[in-house]
């Protein structure tokens, strides 16, 4: 009888066990698409876009999100696609291209000469919660420097905060999308 309990404790216990965990959700950046722009003054240079550097957190897959200021976490069911630097840089890149605002542009990585290079540093890029209100927030800082003399052309910090939908990662990712149409065409504006 002992055994027959013994088995049946071990067969209940691993029935709980054998739960199926909650599903890994991937989220992606949309690259908006962006018109053309008839004149530029850099018209015939070569743009290399250099991976963004973190003032914050580590560049990975991990959506972030904090509740105060002084703490944050990551979401555990739900993360990018890639490297959120690598999603930064790749929309860039192809925003940058539609507009045909340089003759071509490229990651830092490629081995072809440029004239004109354009840097970013990322302050935040994260979901804040605060009580009832559930934000996303991006603040990047753009530099375009001349490559050929190491020059300082301009900089500016692009700073954004959208509503989210909801509470969650899905929310947190359709308010990024929206901050990111909003960069996008602000980013064209001051580099044209």
């Amino acid at each position: 009888m002992k055994i027959i309990i013994v088995l049946l404790a071990v067969f209940i216990l691993s029935a709980c066990s054998m739960k199926e965990a909650p599903v890994m959700k991937t989220y992606t950046l949309v690259v908006p698409h962006v018109a053309a722009l008839q004149s530029s003054s850099y018209r015939n240079k070569v743009l290399k876009v250099s991976y963004p550097l973190t003032l914050k957190e580590k560049l990975n897959d991990k959506m972030y999100y904090s509740y105060t200021l002084s703490d944050s976490g990551a979401y555990l069911n739900s993360r990018w696609s890639n490297n959120v630097g690598k999603l930064l840089q790749g929309s860039m890149i192809n925003v940058l291209t539609q507009s045909r605002l340089f003759k071509v542009v490229l990651p830092f990585s490629s081995d072809v000469e440029e004239g004109l290079r354009l840097e970013s540093s990322i302050f935040d890029f994260s979901h804040h919660i605060r009580g009832d209100d559930s934000y996303a927030i991006v603040s990047i800082q753009y530099t375009l420097m001349n490559a050929e003399n190491g020059k300082l052309i301009k900089t500016k910090r692009f700073s954004y905060k959208e509503q989210t939908t909801t509470t969650d990662a899905k929310g947190y990712v359709e308010a990024t999308n929206r901050i990111m149409n909003r960069l996008s065409r602000d980013l064209l504006l001051w580099l044209r």
